[in-house]
C-alpha cells in the first residue's frame, strides 16, 4: 500500500442518515432507485404518499451513500448526485454521508464500481437472511482503502479524466458505426432503385437436406440470433439425445432463418465456419440461385424495415414462439433483384464495412476492460 495509506471499516468514515418522514395522501413523492453492478443511482416513477407500505420515507440529498440492502451483493450501491436530490427511498435503502474530512464521496462512488468491492458487499450478505440482505452493520465492516483526502481527489481527478477519454472512444465508434449503417442503406437503395420484385421461391428456393440420425454419433447445432447478429454455435448434441427430432444440414452460403424468431430478425448467412452444422425443423435454408441473386444482398434486405415488415407478415399469431414464420408464406415473400453487377458491388462495399466493424468488435473488448484494469490501479495507490 503507497505511504499514507490505510484500509478502514465504511463505518468509521461515514454516518448514518435520518431524514426519515411519514408519507402523505395527496403528496407526490419522487422515487430513487440503484442499479446493479455500480452502475449508480437513478430516478424511478414518482407516486402518491397513499400508494406505500412503508410507514415512513427517507429523502435523499446530494453525496448520500445509498445501499439496496437485498441487492448490494450484485453491486447495488452507489452515490446520490444533484440531480437526484429530494428523491426519496424506503428502509429497504440505508443512506449514509461520509465524514467530510475523511471520505471523499467520488472516491466512495468509485469504489462502488469495482469488482472487489462487489465481492465485499457478496460475503457480507451471505446467510443474513433468507434473501440474503446485507444488515448494514455489516455493510459498515467493509473495508476500503483510504489515502489521505487530498490524495482521494487527485486520483478522482485522474480517473475522471481517463474515463471521459474513454467514453469520447465509445462515442466515436457509434458514430462510425451509425455512419456505416446509414451509408450502407443509402448503398442498398441506391443499388435497388428501379428493380423488380421476385418471389423468394423464384431467386431462393427452401432447400431441405433430411439427416439421418445415429445414436452413436454427435451432431453440431447451429443457431442463429436475433435482430440481424449472425450465427452462433451450440453445444453437440449426442444421437441418443436427439430422440424424435429431425435435424437437417445446414451449408456456408445458406441463407438460414429461425422459424420463430425470424419475425424479429434472426436471419443470417451461413459462414464457412459454419460448415457440418445442423438445424432443427425450426431453421429453415433457401439456396439463391446463382446468377440471380446471393445469400448476402437477400439477407440484407429482409433485415431493412420494409424486408422486415415482410417477414412479419408472413409470421402470423402473437408473440415469442406463437409467432412462426410459414414456409409457404416466406416462399411467397418479394425482394428486390437487381441486375448481378449491382449486387456484388453492394457486396463488395458490404464486406468492407463489415471488417471494419469486426475490428471495433475485437477492440471492444479491450475497451470493456480498461476501467476494471483502470480501477485496480486507482485502488493500489499505482494511478
Amino acid at each position: 500500500m503507497t505511504f499514507g495509506w490505510v484500509t478502514v471499516p465504511i463505518g468509521e468514515v461515514v454516518t448514518l442518515v435520518d431524514r426519515q418522514e411519514s408519507p402523505q395522501p395527496g403528496i407526490i413523492y419522487r422515487q430513487i432507485g440503484v442499479r446493479l453492478w455500480g452502475e449508480g443511482a437513478y430516478e424511478r416513477e414518482s407516486m402518491d404518499g397513499a400508494d406505500t407500505q412503508y410507514q415512513t420515507l427517507n429523502c435523499v440529498e446530494p453525496d448520500d451513500i445509498i445501499v439496496n440492502k437485498i441487492w448490494a451483493r450484485n453491486g447495488s450501491v452507489s452515490v446520490v448526485n444533484r440531480t437526484l436530490a429530494g428523491c426519496y427511498c424506503s428502509n429497504e435503502f440505508p443512506l449514509y454521508r461520509p465524514i467530510p474530512d475523511a471520505l471523499y464521496p467520488k472516491w466512495f462512488y468509485w469504489i462502488t464500481k469495482a469488482r472487489w468491492f462487489w465481492n465485499s458487499c457478496d460475503e457480507k450478505s451471505r446467510g443474513t437472511s433468507g434473501k440474503n440482505r446485507i444488515k448494514p452493520h455489516k455493510f459498515l465492516e467493509i473495508g476500503i482503502p483510504l489515502p489521505p483526502l487530498d490524495e482521494q481527489r487527485r486520483i478522482v481527478n485522474k480517473i475522471e479524466s481517463l474515463v471521459s477519454k474513454i467514453d469520447e472512444t465509445r462515442q466515436l465508434r457509434q458514430a462510425i458505426q451509425a455512419d456505416a449503417r446509414a451509408l450502407l442503406q443509402s448503398a442498398f437503395q441506391q443499388a435497388i432503385e428501379g428493380a423488380g420484385y421476385r418471389s423468394m421461391a423464384e431467386v431462393a428456393p427452401i432447400v431441405r437436406r433430411p439427416v439421418v440420425v445415429e445414436i452413436e454419433s454427435e451432431y453440431q447445432e447451429l443457431g442463429v440470433r436475433s435482430f440481424g447478429k449472425g450465427t452462433f454455435h451450440k453445444p453437440v448434441l449426442n444421437g441418443v439425445d436427439v430422440g424424435t427430432k429431425k435435424l437437417y444440414r445446414i451449408c456456408p452460403g445458406d441463407l438460414v432463418f429461425s422459424n420463430v424468431f425470424a419475425w424479429e430478425g434472426a436471419i443470417a448467412v451461413v459462414q464457412p465456419e459454419d460448415a457440418d452444422r445442423v438445424g432443427s425443423h425450426r431453421f429453415i435454408t433457401c439456396v439463391a440461385k446463382k446468377g440471380i441473386t446471393t445469400p448476402e444482398f437477400l439477407c440484407f434486405y429482409l433485415l431493412t424495415d420494409e424486408g422486415i415488415e415482410k417477414v412479419r407478415a408472413a409470421s402470423p399469431g402473437g408473440a415469442g414462439r406463437n409467432r412462426t414464420l410459414g414456409l409457404n408464406k416466406l416462399e411467397k415473400i418479394e425482394v428486390p433483384i437487381p441486375p448481378s453487377d449491382k449486387q456484388l458491388w453492394f457486396n463488395r462495399l458490404q464486406t468492407q464495412v463489415m471488417a471494419i466493424q469486426q475490428i471495433q468488435a475485437d477492440n471492444q473488448v479491450e475497451l470493456d476492460a480498461l476501467l476494471p484494469s483502470l480501477l485496480n490501479k486507482a485502488f493500489k495507490g499505482e494511478l
